[in-house]
C-alpha cells in the first residue's frame, strides 16, 4: 500500500462516515423504520443492497479460489440471476399482498407459530455460526494479504482487521439501521464494481488474454462434470445449486428484508431485476480471475500461497499504487455491506420473532432500542465465534461450505409447498423443518467425526480424475494436490498404515514427472488402489455410518430435498385440510382481481425487456460454458 492508495481508503471512509451521520440525522419513528428504511427504498438502493449484501469475502475468497482449484465448476451458484427475478416477479407481489415483516412471520400465518419458531432460530443460528464467522474470518485473512502486515501493537494483524472490520461494521449498522445499510450499499456496490473489473482486465493483460486461460484451465474450463466425477457430479451439482439458490434468494431474511424496504411493487421487482443484472458478474469479476490467477502462477509471473489468497495475491503482486487502494476500498465495501446485513436482519428476526411474544406490550421506541441492543449482541457473538472456528480448523471450513446444503433442503420444502400447494398442513411444515433440520445436522455430525475419513476416499478419487485429464500446465498443481493428500493419509491415519499408503502416493507422483499415457494408467492404478483399500477398511469400520459420510455433499442436498417434498406431502394428506383463514397466505389465496390489477399495473414492457435481456445472458453463459 502506497501513500495514493491511503489517500483513497481515506477518502472512501470519508464517504462513508457522511452517508452515516446522514442516516443517523433522520431518526427512526419505529421498528418498521429502523428494519425497512421505512418502507420507502427506491429501486436503486434496492438493487445495489441486494448485491452488496450478497458479494462478501466468501467471494473475495472462495470464490475466487474455487476458480483458481477447480475452474468453472462453482458457477452455477454465481450464475442465478434467473432465481432473483423469480424474487421479484413472483414473490415480490406475494409477499407484498400478505404484508409480512419476517421471513418466519410468514410461517406462523400460513401454519402455526411453532414452524415460525423453528425457522426462526435456524436462521440465527445460521448467521452467528456460519455467514458472520465466514465474513470475519475470511476478512481477517484478505487483509493480511493485502496490506503485508504481520502484527501491530504485538497482535497478529489477522484479529486487529478481523476484529476492527466487525465493530466498524456493527456501529454503523446500530446507528443507522436499515437505512444505513442501503444507502451505504450505493457508494460500496461502484467501488467493489470498479476494483473487481480492474483487477479482471489487468490480469488478462498479464497472462496472455483469455485464450491463453482457457488452455491453462484445460477442463476445468467446462461447467458441466460427468455425473460420475468425485467432486460435481452434474446431477447433484445442478439440483443443489437450485435448491440453495431458491432457499437464499426467495425465503432467507438475510436477502428478502432487501425488497420488503421497496416502496411498491414496482420499485422492489425493479430493484429485484437490477440485483439479477448485478448477479451476472460475480463469476467475472471473482471466480474468473481466479482461474487467471492460476495461470499466471503456472507461468511464474504470480506467486499464489495457497487457492485462498488467489483474489489478494493479485491485489497485492499486480495492481499499480492508486488502482490498489481502489480495490482494497472495494474488498471493505463487501465485507462491510455483507456484515451490516447480516446484523440488522438478525436483529430485525431476533425482534420481530422472539422479543415481541413475550413483550407485546413494547412501545416502538422500546422495541427499536432491543433491536440495537439485539444487533450489538450479534456482532459480539461473531466476534466471540473467530477463536472457536480458528481452533477447529479444516474441520469448521468443511461445515461451513456444507451448512446452506444442510439447511436449505427443509426450508425450501416448506415455502414452496406452502406458497403453491394449498392443501400442505401445519404438522406437514413442522414436521418436514424438523426431520430435514435433524437429518442434515446428523450429516454434519458425521463430517464432523468421521468426515475426515470421508474425505480421504473423496480425495483418492478427485486425484484419479485430475490424473486423467492431466497436461503439462497443471501437472504441477497435481503434484501439489497429491503431496496435500500424503500430508492428510498421515494427519488422519496411524503413522505406520499412512505410511504404506503414502509410498503409493509417493510412487504415483513420481510417475507423474513426465505426463504421458503410460504415466498417467500407472498413476491412476496407484492412487484408485489406495481409495479402494482405504473405502473398504472404513466401511469395515463404521458400516452404513460411513456410506452415509461418504456420499458427495451436493447429491446429499439433493436426496435430503426429495425426502423432505415426500414427507411433507404424506404428512399433508394424512392430516385433516387448513382452515380457510391460512389459504389466504397461498398464491392462490392472494389472487383477487384487486392484487392481480395492482401487480399488472406495477410494470410495463421495459421490465419485460430487461428480464429476458437476464435470461439470455444466463442462456448464453451455459452454452459457452458447457
Amino acid at each position: 500500500m502506497g501513500t495514493l492508495d491511503w489517500i483513497i481508503l481515506a477518502l472512501f471512509f470519508l464517504a462513508m462516515i457522511g452517508i452515516i451521520v446522514y442516516v443517523i440525522r433522520q431518526k427512526e419513528k419505529d421498528t418498521t423504520d429502523y428494519f425497512l428504511a421505512g418502507k420507502d427504498a427506491g429501486w436503486l438502493s434496492i438493487g445495489s443492497s441486494i448485491f452488496a449484501s450478497n458479494i462478501g469475502s466468501e467471494h473475495l475468497v472462495g470464490l475466487a479460489g474455487a476458480g483458481f482449484i477447480s475452474g468453472m465448476a462453482m458457477a452455477h451458484w454465481e450464475i442465478q440471476a434467473w432465481i432473483i427475478l423469480i424474487l421479484g416477479w413472483v414473490f415480490v407481489p406475494f409477499y407484498d399482498r400478505i404484508k409480512i415483516f419476517t421471513m418466519p412471520e410468514y410461517l406462523e400465518r400460513r401454519f402455526s407459530a411453532g414452524s415460525r419458531t423453528i425457522l426462526s432460530l435456524i436462521s440465527l443460528v445460521s448467521y452467528v455460526l456460519t455467514k458472520v464467522a465466514v465474513t470475519v474470518y475470511a476478512g481477517g485473512v484478505v487483509f493480511k494479504e493485502v496490506f503485508g502486515i504481520e502484527t501491530l501493537w504485538g497482535i497478529d494483524f489477522f484479529w486487529v482487521s478481523a476484529i476492527g472490520l466487525v465493530v466498524i461494521t456493527g456501529l454503523y449498522t446500530v446507528l443507522g439501521g436499515m437505512k444505513a445499510v442501503l444507502y451505504t450499499s450505493v457508494l460500496q456496490s461502484p467501488v467493489l464494481l470498479i476494483g473487481s473489473i480492474v483487477i479482471l482486465a489487468i490480469g488478462l493483460v498479464k497472462v496472455g488474454g483469455w485464450v491463453e486461460v482457457q488452455n491453462i484451465a484445460g477442463p476445468n474450463i467446462h461447467l458441466i462434470r460427468s455425473a460420475a466425477d468425485p467432486e460435481f457430479p452434474w446431477p447433484g451439482v445442478i439440483v443443489a445449486s437450485m435448491v440453495i439458490g431458491f432457499w437464499y434468494w426467495c425465503t432467507d431474511q438475510y436477502i428478502v428484508q432487501r425488497v420488503l424496504s421497496g416502496r411498491n411493487q414496482k420499485e422492489a421487482r425493479r430493484g429485484a431485476i437490477l440485483g439479477g443484472y448485478f448477479k451476472l458478474l460475480p463469476v467475472f469479476i471473482f471466480l474468473i480471475p481466479g482461474m487467471i490467477a492460476f495461470a499466471l502462477n503456472q507461468k511464474g509471473i504470480i506467486t499464489v500461497a495457497s487457492s485462498d489468497s488467489a483474489f489478494a495475491a493479485m491485489v497485492s503482486q499486480l495492481l499499480p499504487a492508486g488502482i490498489k487502494g481502489v480495490v482494497v476500498c472495494g474488498l471493505l465495501a463487501a465485507l462491510m455491506s455483507s456484515l451490516a446485513s447480516l446484523f440488522n436482519s438478525s436483529a430485525a428476526l431476533f425482534v420481530g420473532d422472539f422479543y415481541k411474544k413475550f413483550r407485546p406490550e413494547s412501545s416502538e421506541k422500546h422495541l427499536l432500542y432491543v433491536g440495537r441492543m439485539a444487533t450489538v449482541a450479534v456482532v459480539v457473538l461473531g466476534v466471540v465465534w473467530i477463536p472457536v472456528m480458528l481452533g477447529l480448523g479444516k474441520v469448521l471450513y468443511d461445515y461451513l461450505q456444507a451448512v446452506q446444503g444442510l439447511l436449505a433442503p427443509a426450508i425450501a420444502t416448506v415455502f414452496i409447498l406452502g406458497v403453491f400447494w394449498k392443501r400442505t398442513t401445519a404438522k406437514g411444515a413442522m414436521w418436514g423443518m424438523i426431520v430435514g433440520f435433524t437429518l442434515g445436522m446428523f450429516r454434519l455430525a458425521l463430517n464432523v467425526t468421521i468426515g475426515a475419513k470421508a474425505e480421504l476416499v473423496a480425495t483418492a478419487q478427485k486425484l484419479v480424475s485430475r490424473i486423467g485429464s492431466a497436461t503439462e500446465y497443471t501437472r504441477d498443481l497435481l503434484l501439489t494436490n497429491m503431496q496435500s493428500f500424503q500430508n492428510r493419509l498421515a494427519e488422519v491415519l496411524p503413522a505406520d498404515l499412512a505410511g504404506t499408503f503414502q509410498s503409493s502416493v509417493n510412487e504415483a507422483a513420481q510417475t507423474m514427472a513426465v505426463v504421458s499415457p503410460q504415466a498417467k494408467e500407472h498413476a491412476t492404478n496407484l492412487i484408485s488402489q489406495v481409495g479402494t483399500k482405504l473405502g473398504t477398511m472404513f466401511s469395515g469400520q463404521y458400516g452404513f455410518l460411513f456410506d452415509i459420510a461418504a456420499v458427495n455433499s451436493y447429491v446429499f442436498t439433493a436426496y435430503l430435498f426429495a425426502f423432505c417434498i415426500i414427507l411433507v406431502v404424506a404428512i399433508s394428506l394424512l392430516t385433516p385440510a387448513p382452515a380457510a383463514e391460512k389459504l389466504k397466505y397461498t398464491m392462490k389465496g392472494t389472487q383477487t382481481p384487486e392484487n392481480i390489477a395492482e401487480t399488472r399495473a406495477s410494470w410495463n414492457k421495459w421490465d419485460v425487456i430487461h428480464t429476458v435481456i437476464i435470461l439470455s445472458v444466463v442462456a448464453i453463459f451455459y452454452f459457452y460454458f458447457w
